[in-house]
């Protein structure tokens, strides 16, 4: 079955003017010739999306992300390339596109929805449900320029979601709504992907990418970085933001072989304060490839230091293979780190994890969440095996007990797991 969306060299220029000549005297004697220089928002995009696939665009501010999806919904014309649309599309763009803002949000409504391709019998059938989902029952025929950020909001999503699309694209527009609203959008895109209608979301939130999206592409200054599963492309969007930061060559994405207690190799050397040569699991049995549920275990870091920094912090996280965050630290007590080698060790007491295979990541930050000087993902990989009964993600301590008719208790220990 072709794409729901083909993207196929997409390209996009705009014009940026150097001077602006407002008197006609300057224009005659520029001869009408305005000095600019072009600026390539998108250079040579190639990506399709599948029929019922959640894609996410992820990219830092001003990559490109937002001028692709105005391209995918019609909104600008690329200057090179082509995209194919098989479905009818829906699109939430930024706060108030669309909208009239002398005309009432009733009215707006029926002008959106319409530009959309309903007619007015199928406008009105869902307009009932657009207000209500909306919540703008009291304020429905007020003029929308004195709507407030978070009106526009639920008012615009509301309609792009009720005229039933086959193709949904949402801008970060999300971001404005209160949490409430957000939930109630969310609940509203998962109910299209059960439904199978394709979704385009396009955000700089790793997180909103890993609960919504089967696939995450990253865009950096208008360019296609990867495409991949939301845990791959999150780690190379986040190397992208640290070569944008140090001015450095993009880093490769480090790649470990599951099923082994691996250690990472080091990254290509760069220009950073902090590089993270090396990181290697320790457990009390080297002789075995897996671990056991509750062992202790040591991940070792060795660092290069080439620019003494005054106060550092050393964050550690662990995340399933599904790529769901199980524990996170960032860090509490601040470090000088001198210039020279350095390790630094993170110990667990007890991983009381069980089957599957389970990611280390490290980093080295400013405190409060300031500055990454370094970073590895994953820096080393666990893989677990269970020798007992239990089933699920972590082992926890579990007591079953017993109280007969008779008054008598016996208890039970379920399953006790390795401490």
């Amino acid at each position: 079955m072709a794409a729901a969306v083909e993207v196929q060299g997409v390209s996009k220029r705009f014009r940026l003017y150097e001077e602006k000549y407002t008197s006609l005297k300057e224009r005659i004697l520029h001869a009408g010739k305005v000095p600019y220089h072009d600026f390539w928002a998108l250079k040579g995009i190639d990506l399709e999306i599948a029929h019922g696939e959640t894609l996410g665009i992820l990219g830092r501010n001003g990559s490109g992300k937002s001028t692709l999806l105005k391209c995918i919904a019609g909104v600008l014309k690329p200057s090179a390339g082509e995209i194919r649309l098989r479905g009818q599309l829906a699109a939430m763009l930024e706060l108030g596109a669309g909208f009239q803002p002398e005309l009432s949000g009733r009215d707006n409504i029926y002008l959106n929805a319409s530009l959309l391709g309903l007619s007015r019998r199928e406008i009105d059938k869902s307009f009932d449900d657009i207000v209500a989902f909306a919540e703008l029952e009291e304020f429905i025929d007020n003029q929308v320029r004195f709507y407030s950020s978070g009106m526009y909001v639920r008012l615009g999503f509301a309609v792009a979601v009720n005229v039933n699309p086959d193709i949904l694209l949402v801008d970060e527009v999300l971001a404005v709504g209160d949490e409430r609203f957000q939930q109630k959008c969310m609940e509203r895109i998962h109910r299209f992907q059960k439904e199978g209608r394709t979704i385009v979301v396009v955000s700089h939130a790793p997180d909103m990418m890993r609960q919504l999206c089967n696939r995450v592409a990253v865009i950096n200054s208008g360019q296609l970085v990867t495409v991949g599963n939301p845990g791959q492309s999150i780690r190379r969007f986040r190397d992208v933001l640290m070569d944008s930061d140090e001015n450095t060559g993009a880093v490769p994405a480090v790649e470990i072989e599951e099923g082994s207690l691996a250690a990472a190799p080091a990254p290509p050397p760069s220009n950073r304060k902090v590089r993270i040569v090396a990181a290697r699991l320790e457990t009390d049995h080297p002789e075995r490839t897996n671990m056991h549920p509750g062992e202790p275990a040591r991940v070792v870091v060795d660092l290069e230091v080439t620019s003494e920094l005054s106060q550092v912090v050393f964050g550690c996280s662990l995340w399933s293979q599904g790529d769901d965050l199980i524990f996170n630290y960032e860090g509490a007590e601040p470090r000088r780190l001198p210039i020279g080698r350095s390790q630094v060790t993170f110990s667990f007491a007890s991983l009381p994890l069980l089957d599957g295979s389970y990611s280390v990541n490290v980093k080295v930050q400013e405190p409060a969440g300031g500055t990454v000087h370094a970073r590895m993902e994953p820096a080393v990989v666990i893989p677990v095996e269970n020798p007992g009964l239990t089933t699920g993600m972590v082992s926890l301590p579990l007591t079953v007990e017993l109280t007969t008719g008779t008054g008598q208790s016996e208890p039970a220990l379920v399953d006790q797991l390795p401490t």
